[in-house]
């Protein structure tokens, strides 16, 4: 699998360059000098959207942490780190989030009840990202009017909804992860420190615990739905700072659209090649050039490692900190 996402990362960057040689350079980066300075606010802006996912994320974290050992300022921090891990490096999406498991245990939070929130969290924005990619997909069509084009992708998108639901069921009422750890001891010859570390009944009970709150997970999923809206304003902002203005409508659909291509090809690190060649594709049919589409994939990407790199230099610093403690 590692392997598979170094040639993934490999012929992603080969076709950024090929894209980015085929399309007038100098306009490319022209566009960016127009802007200036003025691009170093999507840094900041970008913590609105973040903020809203960690609200949702102290939701569900909250009933096992009534002291607010992890609050939201700690999860503020965490969040960003594990976005940093999902978006820079070759984690297939999943790394961040047992990255930040650990970090939220550093906290003294029960790691059954860490791992818990961190898993219904995902799952509630997997179903997220299937409503804001429906309507970006809706907008493409009231905007474009070409419902041929898009018809089959939304049968096929509604046609897999029942995948997270189906999903979210098995963990409110099965034994997931108890049955994961039997068969982990059965490989093993009997219990390992793998084993007690997954601890798998602890886990499936704080799930099923989590998941009948249905109050509590609507709540979350408001916050984070909320999230991926205001984080289209990137989109909006940006193309607008660029020189190609855009109507908000315009801004959701492209956003949604390119997001969910990124999630679909996950095994490509940073989405290279994938976010670059969503943004032509759905960027043309709302009448952007090509050059635009390029240049908006490129501050997304100082964005992402301006906001990023800070964060996993935290991390690991913070990682370093942790193991002189514990020799001293």
């Amino acid at each position: 699998m590692k392997r598979l996402t170094y040639v993934a990362g490999v012929l992603g960057l080969i076709a950024v360059i090929i894209m980015v040689l085929n399309q007038d350079s100098a306009a490319i980066l022209g566009g960016i000098g127009q802007a200036g300075w003025a691009l170093l606010w999507l840094l900041p802006l970008h913590g609105v959207p973040l903020l809203l996912d960690v609200l949702g994320w102290r939701m569900l974290l909250a009933p096992r942490d009534p002291e607010r050992r992890a609050g939201v300022l700690v999860l503020f921090w965490i969040a960003a780190v594990r976005e940093a891990c999902n978006r820079l490096l070759p984690v297939a999406n999943i790394g961040g989030e047992i990255v930040g498991i650990r970090l939220v245990k550093w906290r003294g939070i029960d790691g059954a009840a860490a791992t818990a929130s961190v898993i219904i969290e995902v799952l509630l924005t997997l179903i997220n990202q299937y409503v804001f990619t429906a309507l970006g997909i809706v907008l493409l069509i009231a905007l474009t009017q070409q419902v041929n084009a898009f018809d089959s992708v939304l049968i096929a998108l509604v046609a897999s909804l029942p995948l997270p639901i189906g999903l979210f069921l098995l963990l409110r009422h099965g034994e997931v992860f108890s049955r994961m750890e039997r068969v982990a001891e059965k490989i093993m010859g009997g219990r390992t420190r793998i084993t007690e570390l997954i601890n798998g009944s602890r886990l499936d009970q704080d799930i099923r615990a989590l998941s009948a709150q249905p109050l509590r997970l609507i709540g979350a999923g408001a916050w984070q739905l909320g999230g991926f809206l205001l984080g289209t304003v990137e989109t909006w902002l940006g193309l607008k700072m660029l020189g190609y203005p855009i109507s908000v409508w315009d801004a959701i659909a492209l956003e949604a659209v390119t997001q969910a291509l990124r999630h679909i090809i996950f095994v490509v690190p940073a989405g290279l090649g994938v976010q670059e060649g969503g943004l032509i594709l759905f960027g043309n049919l709302i009448g952007l050039p090509a050059d635009a589409s390029l240049a908006l994939s490129l501050v997304k990407r100082m964005r992402e490692i301006g906001f990023g790199v800070p964060a996993l230099i935290s991390w690991q610093w913070m990682e370093i900190r942790q193991r002189t403690l514990r020799l001293v």
